[in-house]
């Protein structure tokens, strides 16, 4: 429960306690500064608690946005302060200083609470402030201002602005116009029925692999519904971010679950396809893989440059000036934003294809896309990191160091062999990748490929030798991923038995849900998963080897059982570890997080 203390005068209509009940809170009312310092320290440490002005004249969703957002410890509006737990000794240190310079009494002109966030301010504590636009939040000093605030609330919709709020700010095409003209109503009736966010995200998992299961019966009939029903799973999708939005149920478990499920179902989708097809008599798993290798690439990209950049200093270049200077013109921001094919786009143009054409011409115009969006992107930011002038932080190296997912053997490597420097790291994993892959490619199966691989093992180590801090190096993790995906794909391709190619599909989904977890947990502060499993999953050098082993020695049909049982065990491991993971933080009361970031 929370708990509102009221501080003030009380004011005849005012409607400030009631709005504070239907906020949650429980309410109390402080007579002077020392009543609510007693008061302030009854409340137990593990709950929110706020102290609010009685003359507070302003929204209802105003002082929603102010005192119950749970990703902030400290937050205020005018007239309005609030403190989680982690945020509550700064408070009580805030309100102690207060009091004491009142002499306990309460002052008739000045807001307490607008005092407290003074002194918060001046201890160098963190105050979220929400941007409130149109909405009103005051404290009115005379009836004059406060009559003119009431006109300035009744002018404003409150419902209008907290519906448009729910929408996010930076969103593709597709999205913006298509969905969320309407998914926002659909995240109100939502909310209005006490359903959750995260709900929501397992009803649109749901109804993706639905729609996966539709794709795999391989009828018209199948087609057409599996193309409406990831369109439908596409606007829950939305609808449960707008929802966390509107209702301010933000959670770290939700963004995981977020993020995650919406890789799960891509992919899930792309092996209905596959399957589908096959019982059509079209073998197309190839493409399904190729897809989701080239996807996760792309999603590797956005991860890897992000972390190297966001924190660098003198972070500038000519390249970004004329992108800000693109954005200003208003076509070309949507041009933009389509081209990269993010998941609205490409969702929608994935439904289109399924429900009017076949999975072989669905998975062509997919991995054209894609190419051509990874392409401009990849080539913009490498023209930012070669023109800029910025000094990366340990944290970014660190960052970058831990998407690499180098394991055991790339350590003994890194140790037994001096580290040079005459070239870059990103050139010594492209060399390696190629050489690997392009074994795989001439050879097939065979002790060439695991030659190549032990060499790109070599290189491998030499690549993470050093801290990567250099222009490019946020292109190593990318690289890694392309080289052992790409390497799995051939090596089951070369196979040329069936399930082979469906084995190495799974084998990549359950690795690839392992490189997402570790992108999650860093970008949720949460560090890199823990040593222990990345020895246990070989590593991304270890496991490449191991596949080529496995290729080397067995026959082609051993060769897939041992893809399905290094798949099944790496998802077991991985998926439990997870799962231990994200549930554990959440019941220990991490910092709620919501990702605003790029449309993925």
């Amino acid at each position: 429960m929370s708990t509102a203390i009221l501080t003030g005068q009380p004011v005849p209509g005012s409607s400030i306690e009631a709005d504070l009940r239907s906020l949650g809170f429980d309410v109390r009312t402080a007579t002077d500064a020392a009543d609510v310092e007693t008061l302030l320290a009854a409340v137990p440490g593990d709950q929110r608690v706020a102290v609010v002005d009685t003359r507070f004249v302003g929204h209802r969703h105003a002082l929603r946005l102010g005192l119950t957002d749970p990703r902030f410890p400290l937050a205020a509006v005018p007239g309005a302060v609030t403190a989680q737990p982690a945020g509550r000794q700064a408070m009580t240190r805030a309100m102690a200083r207060e009091s004491s310079a009142s002499g306990g009494t309460a002052l008739a002109v000045d807001s307490l609470a607008d005092r407290i966030v003074t002194a918060l301010d001046a201890d160098g504590g963190e105050v979220h402030r929400p941007e409130l636009g149109s909405l009103v939040a005051a404290v009115p000093a005379d009836p004059q201002a406060r009559n003119e605030a009431r006109q300035a609330v009744s002018a404003v919709d409150d419902e209008a602005v907290r519906l448009k709020s729910a929408v996010k700010a930076r969103d593709g095409f597709f999205t913006t116009f298509c969905v969320s003209p309407y998914s926002r109503y659909l995240a109100r009736w939502c909310a209005r029925r006490g359903l959750t966010p995260n709900q929501v995200t397992t009803a649109s998992l749901i109804t993706a692999l639905i729609a996966a299961g539709c794709a795999a019966t391989g009828t018209r009939g199948g087609y057409v519904a599996a193309g409406l029903l990831l369109l439908f799973s596409f606007v829950l999708d939305c609808t449960d971010g707008q929802l966390a939005r509107y209702s301010l149920q933000y959670s770290t478990l939700g963004a995981w679950l977020d993020a995650t499920f919406d890789r799960a179902k891509e992919y899930a989708y792309y092996a209905g396809l596959a399957l589908g097809a096959a019982r059509g008599g079209d073998d197309v798993w190839a493409l399904a893989l190729g897809a989701m290798v080239l996807q996760t690439c792309r999603h590797v990209v956005d991860f890897s440059f992000n972390e190297a950049n966001h924190d660098a200093t003198a972070n500038t270049s000519p390249t970004a000036a004329l992108s800000g200077k693109l954005d200003s013109v208003g076509w070309t921001v949507w041009l933009r934003r389509m081209i990269v094919l993010p998941i609205g786009e490409r969702w929608a143009m994935i439904a289109v294809l399924t429900a009017a054409t076949t999975p072989r011409i669905t998975f062509y115009a997919l991995l054209v896309g894609c190419a051509f969006a990874a392409t401009y992107t990849t080539a913009g930011r490498v023209l930012r990191s070669l023109t800029r002038k910025a000094r990366r932080t340990d944290r970014a190296a660190q960052a970058l160091a831990d998407l690499a997912d180098s394991g055991p053997l790339a350590g003994l490597f890194a140790r037994v062999l001096p580290p040079t420097r005459f070239l870059p790291p990103a050139v010594w994993v492209v060399c390696g990748a190629a050489l690997v892959t392009a074994v795989a490619w001439i050879e097939g199966a065979g002790w060439a490929v695991v030659l190549g691989a032990v060499v790109y093992a070599l290189v491998s180590s030499e690549a993470v030798a050093r801290p990567l801090k250099g222009a490019l190096d946020w292109l190593v993790p990318p690289l890694f991923r392309a080289a052992e995906y790409g390497t799995v794909l051939i090596l089951a391709a070369k196979a040329d038995v069936n399930g082979a190619l469906p084995a190495a599909f799974g084998l990549v989904a359950a690795v690839a849900y392992h490189h997402y977890d570790t992108v999650y947990r860093i970008r949720g502060n949460a560090g890199a998963p823990p040593a222990w499993l990345v020895r246990a999953v070989g590593g991304q050098e270890g496991r490449t080897l191991l596949v080529a082993v496995l290729a080397a020695v067995l026959t082609a049909r051993q060769f897939t059982v041992a893809l399905t049982v290094l798949a099944v065990a790496i998802a077991l491991v991985v998926i439990a570890e997870s799962v231990r993971f994200w549930v554990a933080a959440h019941r220990a009361g991490a910092p709620s997080v919501h990702d605003e970031g790029e449309p993925a």
